[in-house]
């Protein structure tokens, strides 16, 4: 067989038989690539360093770095002296060479630069003396690449390029000499000794530029926070060998308020991560056993060190805003992360915010009274030696852990928002979802919910975040807190977007993301706009699953996450059974009547046929992995179906006719709707699932324009916690008698009614509710067996909406019973044990699990939480 590589070069005919003759062809081809390389690399760069052409770059470099050995050119033997033997010969290439290699130093960039001009926006106005240290910035590529998201002249007082190559740095001068840029300043030094105090005047005198001093290692005087806004190292850490130094001294340049961003290679096994929380998230960062060995070996030759430690070490030093771990699959799939810090200490950048961000956060989800600053220390102090136990939230047992070990607080707490209560996603009951969101969209009437229940500006909700878009309509109503819970992280990733899009975004761009599902520059714009507004967790998602936003082959947002498969089996039944033109014609229909004419001729005997129904709907993997429908929901279904017809007490023995209980159901759900409201102008529920998009005319309210305006405010969400748990956790951990409304949508259904769940769930609900609380629920049952534990549970419960034959409930029409549980006495209190005087980590960790149990502080704790 002739070799694939002769045949790159030689057409087919040419190719020799004899097998020796390949073998002297292919030497002489390497040979000549050897030495056209050489002969390029004799070439002085300066020649062609203004516009480098594309092959001589590349050849520059591959000689650079596979052929040329780079032990040092001088008699130092130093670092220094290694660096400029491997970049003298390529400096002039760098640039060029590096923008396939070395991804994510853009993304980097527009990260800290959108930090940075929120708190430019919100935080300190009289603070306008800003400095950006770039470590290992080179060339000065990342410099100049900034001015694509900030004024560099005009944003940055001072700008210092640090590096040791004397041959980048030349390269970095002549760069900025062109551009004019006299802010920058380019210095080829060692950064462990780099000070800012020896370059910029007025060091600790000029409040704009914040320091204080500290005693040192020997206990002379050091500078411990500098001055910087903003520290740079763009795959520079990994060619530092003494990189722990190189952290601490970073630590000491950068400002209270300082944000920290750094892009780099790496290999990690997630063993490493198992029990850390202050990570910002382990999605994709685990390397395989064969890539975390060809990637090290691979780089060494290069002297760049992809040891984990050097992550690792970094986010221990530092507060973890945002973390993206990702794969550079245009150089054969290399790790690499971004990597968004600040100081240890969570300082807020809003200035209306303390210090003690844990209390506050912790007193806001648990709806507990806030511990004032004046008062903290004291109050702290009695609760420790008080025997009355006190609700304490997952997140808050979290930082005390953490605390205790010294290790930096789970990094929701740096968040600029804290809508996002932290989580361990590493959790079985969370990864069970795939880290797929089921609905795209959320499938109950807010409408019927807002009139029902009549929300003032006191209530204090707790209701399920499903696709978030229920979540905002209560926020339209201006409700004191809401408290939106969801099992599944990505159910609650989706409505983060939401928050975030309404508090960076216009109008035009709201709708484009959730009117259309659809928006082209959708990865720019989390980057440069709403990555400040969102968890690390919660970015990492949204990066990796832009294409859900920016495809251009896929039918965006709404035909995405596990209900997709339903709406498009239905759009695929429509297409392929009913023209085109009568789909439009029932999307754009001007009168009711018009709609049943279209509906009864054309598509119901389609939609509702029995073969389809046979075929399946009645099917349990489509109930489950289409519509969302769990075996103990379908079973409710079948026990109304076999009561309607009289034969109460056969139905578990007759499962053989589930689809003829299904079909009957859609029948009561689908006509009445399309005989009652008015899909072009009034249902955008059906108008979504026919056309994949909404309307100008039909969409929910949270998209209209006066709503825009409303959510837009910065203020707008500060009542909003969104919780990654299950209902009856939450609820557990709220301070009894706060809660005024929960929205539990259908999730008692899928309680077993042989499990002791709903009961629990119940009890908890109870507990949260004050007297005369509210409790709205559906159901796909005409009376779910649940009901009676609700009433021997303190609640006294009403049926407000019942789906019989022929009626329309709501515009959805999906249940077949909406309830109202009002609590009306209160259960017996849970006994708790008394809390001891001395509480270990190991006690600790039992109390994290534990909601009822009370969390204390010693008085290191404390001086902690302080500090």
């Amino acid at each position: 067989m002739s070799s694939p590589i002769i045949a790159t070069f030689l057409p087919l005919g040419m190719l020799p038989r004899d097998p020796h003759l390949q073998i002297v062809i292919v030497a002489a081809l390497v040979a000549l690539l050897v030495i056209a390389t050489f002969a390029v690399a004799l070439l002085k760069w300066t020649d062609y360093c203004g516009s480098p052409h594309t092959l001589f770059s590349y050849l520059r470099f591959f000689y650079a770095s596979f052929l040329k050995p780079h032990a040092g050119d001088g008699f130092g033997g130093n670092q220094q002296d290694a660096l400029e033997s491997f970049y003298r010969a390529q400096a002039g290439a760098y640039d060029a060479t590096r923008k396939v290699l070395l991804r994510g130093r853009e993304d980097m960039l527009g990260l800290v630069a959108a930090q940075l001009k929120f708190r430019a926006k919100y935080g300190d106005s009289s603070h306008t003396r800003r400095i950006w240290i770039d470590i290992g910035g080179g060339t000065g590529y990342n410099i100049e690449a900034m001015s694509s998201y900030l004024p560099v002249t005009e944003f940055f007082s001072s700008v210092y390029l640090i590096d040791l190559s004397p041959s980048l740095c030349e390269v970095a001068r002549r760069r900025f000499a062109g551009l004019g840029w006299a802010n920058v300043k380019v210095i080829c030094q060692d950064a462990r000794s780099f000070r800012l105090e020896d370059h910029e005047t007025g060091m600790g005198n000029n409040g704009s530029v914040r320091s204080s001093r500290s005693k040192g290692y020997f206990g002379n005087e050091a500078a411990s926070i500098g001055g910087a806004d903003l520290l740079t190292l763009s795959y520079s850490l990994s060619m530092i060998p003494d990189y722990y130094s190189v952290v601490d001294a970073m630590s000491s340049l950068l400002s209270p308020y300082g944000i920290l961003g750094v892009a780099d290679f790496y290999v990690q096994s997630g063993i490493d991560l198992a029990g850390r929380n202050y990570t910002g998230g382990v999605f994709n960062r685990h390397v395989n056993w064969l890539g975390r060995v060809f990637w090290r070996a691979w780089f060494e030759i290069d002297r760049v060190g992809l040891e984990p430690s050097r992550r690792d070490y970094l986010e221990y030093r530092f507060g973890t805003i945002l973390s993206v771990d990702d794969r550079n699959y245009m150089v054969g799939g290399i790790p690499y992360y971004i990597w968004v810090g600040c100081q240890r200490k969570p300082v807020s950048s809003l200035p209306d915010h303390p210090h003690e961000i844990v209390e506050r956060l912790d007193a806001a989800v648990t709806e507990s009274p806030y511990l004032s600053p004046v008062n903290h220390t004291n109050t702290l102090s009695r609760k420790v030696s008080s025997s009355t136990p006190e609700i304490r939230s997952k997140a808050f047992n979290a930082a005390i852990l953490n605390l205790t070990a010294n290790l930096p607080l789970p990094s929701f707490f740096y968040q600029n928002h804290h809508w996002r209560i932290h989580y361990d996603e590493q959790l079985r009951k969370h990864t069970q979802f795939k880290n797929e969101y089921i609905y795209a969209f959320t499938w109950e009437d807010p409408r019927v919910d807002l009139r029902i229940l009549k929300l003032g500006s006191d209530d204090v909700v707790l209701a399920v975040t499903s696709a978030g878009d229920n979540i905002l309509a209560y926020a339209l109503e201006g409700p004191k807190r809401i408290h939106a819970v969801d099992l599944n992280p990505t159910q609650n990733h989706l409505l983060e977007l939401k928050v975030a899009a309404f508090t960076a975004l216009g109008y035009a761009d709201v709708w484009k993301l959730f009117g259309e599902g659809k928006h082209a520059g959708f990865r720019d714009l989390l980057v440069s706009e709403l990555s400040p507004h969102m968890s690390s967790r919660a970015l990492q998602y949204w990066l990796d699953t832009a294409g859900v936003f920016t495809s251009r082959t896929g039918n965006g947002l709404y035909e995405t996450g596990g209900s997709r498969y339903a709406i498009k089996l239905v759009k695929w039944l429509f297409t392929s059974l009913i023209p085109s033109a009568e789909i439009r014609k029932l999307c754009g229909a001007k009168t009711l009547n018009e709609q049943r004419e279209i509906w009864h001729s054309r598509v119901r005997k389609v939609l509702l046929s029995r073969v389809l129904s046979w075929a399946v709907i009645g099917n349990e993997m489509f109930l489950w992995k289409a519509l969302g429908v769990p075996r103990q929901q379908r079973n409710m279904i079948q026990r109304d179906y076999y009561e309607q017809d009289e034969l109460a007490g056969t139905w578990q023995a007759k499962t053989d006719i589930t689809g003829q209980a299904i079909w009957e159901y859609l029948v009561n759900t689908l006509d009445p709707v399309v005989e009652n409201t008015l899909i072009s102008e009034d249902n955008y529920f059906y108008l979504l699932c026919l056309q994949g998009k909404y309307s100008r005319r039909c969409h929910p309210v949270y998209l209209t324009p006066r709503a825009h305006v409303r959510l837009s405010r910065l203020d707008a969400f500060d009542g909003l916690r969104i919780h990654t748990d299950e209902i009856s956790e939450v609820m557990s951990r709220i301070t009894p008698g706060t809660l005024t409304v929960a929205v539990i949508m259908d999730s008692m259904d899928w309680f077993d009614t042989a499990s002791v769940e709903a009961s629990v769930q119940i009890s908890a609900t109870n507990r949260a509710l004050k007297l005369g609380g509210r409790v709205l629920l559906r159901s796909a049952g005409l009376k779910p067996w649940y009901i009676q534990e609700f009433e021997t549970r303190g609640f006294t419960a009403q049926r407000v909406n019942a789906r019989l034959a022929g009626t329309c409930v709501d515009r959805v029409n999906m249940y077949a019973s909406t309830w109202l549980c009002v609590k009306t006495r209160d259960l017996p209190a849970p006994q708790v044990p008394t809390p001891t005087e001395h509480i270990t980590p190991v006690d600790l960790r039992a109390a994290a699990t534990s909601p009822t149990a009370d969390v204390t502080h010693d008085a290191s704790i404390v001086e902690k939480l302080e500090l």
